[in-house]
């Protein structure tokens, strides 16, 4: 089976990375798996042979609008496909639609963000026309891929389809997470705060990291700090903001890092985004056995976390601070092994070939 796939993800470039690692376990399993991601010519990224059957090739565009038919020209390259499949419903989705319907093949959606949440429309003009082309792409899809039931939710009260919807979670390696001690550099700081909160996100507006500060600001809890992991756009605005609150001496910015490490020296995560459709890192933290305050976000409530919303936030982590619980168990994890996430994702992409009517005039009545 030759599966073609169009996505954003320019890590699965490192060979070493955790997404290029799947990327070479699918490939193996279809037989043949060509990726096209899109990327500047600035990103000086190249298209690199990850496995036997596994390439990875880069639009390596000279402006963003030019990723779509940049895509569709290397398409025409490759072999005809089996099956199409996109990372998202957006840019990737609506290249992916044309070059499915110009070669013959089935189009299979992923979907990893919570579109539908009304937050993702206010962030940004450019949110409120991916959602919009996002009704256009999954209405024409053999199959859907979501990776939350909270999106499975929204799509079929939003769209009803008559593809498919699964919800395949994405992998979290929870071993390493369990198994992962602290480092010497970092047991040393163990002792120097009572309490120590974590935030593991991108610092972006939709990570909404500066409710974790403005509830660690009004909580004042005794001999605490809170320790953000991430980079992103607003990490200025937000160490301003901490200055601001009166607690920037006890705020720190690790930068990016892996957040193994954090989640055994912490006592809680907080988890503030506006929408998620998963939250890698709220099922990272409860495997570690690290305890969540969340927001009502992708799985956070089914995974184990405390959900808080936005107004209660700092009263949670009070009560958090009073009565626990001291630690955190993931919960509805169904994933035993990588070998196990795989061959559910692929078969669930198989599945796409099974679809009788005819891709190409789908959703056309509607």
């Amino acid at each position: 089976m030759r599966v073609l796939q169009i996505g954003t993800d320019r890590t699965i470039f490192d060979a070493k990375s955790a997404s290029a690692a799947r990327m070479r376990s699918y490939g193996k399993r279809f037989g043949q798996l060509d990726m096209i991601i899109f990327s500047l010519r600035e990103h000086k990224v190249r298209g690199i042979r990850l496995s036997e059957g596994a390439y990875a090739l880069a639009t390596n565009s000279f402006f963003r609008f030019l990723y779509l038919l940049d895509a569709i020209r290397i398409a025409f390259r490759l072999p005809k496909p089996d099956v199409v499949s996109v990372q998202d419903p957006f840019e990737a989705g609506i290249t992916g639609w044309i070059i499915a319907r110009l070669r013959g093949a089935p189009l299979h959606v992923q979907a990893h963000t919570d579109f539908l949440s009304p937050e993702f429309s206010r962030l940004s003009l450019l949110n409120r026309l991916r959602a919009l082309v996002a009704g256009f792409v999954l209405r024409r899809a053999s199959r859907v891929r979501v990776v939350s039931a909270l999106i499975k939710s929204s799509i079929e009260q939003k769209y009803k389809l008559r593809a498919p919807v699964s919800v395949l979670p994405i992998f979290v390696d929870v071993e390493k997470y369990r198994d992962s001690q602290l480092e010497p550099r970092l047991a040393a700081r163990e002792h120097l705060f009572q309490t120590k909160l974590l935030v593991v996100a991108r610092l972006e507006r939709e990570k909404n990291v500066g409710l974790a500060i403005h509830a660690f600001a009004k909580a004042a809890l005794d001999k605490s700090c809170l320790i953000i992991i991430g980079e992103g756009r607003e990490k200025k605005a937000l160490q301003k903001m901490a200055g601001d609150r009166g607690v920037g001496k006890w705020v720190f910015f690790e930068g990016q890092t892996d957040p193994a490490q954090y989640y055994k020296l912490a006592d809680l995560l907080l988890a503030p985004s506006l929408y998620e459709g998963y939250g890698m890192a709220i099922v990272e933290a409860l495997a570690s056995g690290t305890p969540v305050i969340s927001t009502d976000v992708g799985v956070a409530r089914e995974a184990g976390a405390i959900i808080a919303e936005e107004d209660d936030f700092a009263k949670a982590l009070i009560a958090w601070s009073e009565n626990g619980p001291r630690e955190g168990k993931l919960a509805n994890y169904q994933y035993k092994n990588l070998a196990e996430y795989v061959e559910a994702y692929c078969k669930d992409m198989e599945l796409s070939l099974n679809r009788t009517e005819d891709i190409n005039s789908a959703g056309e009545d509607r």
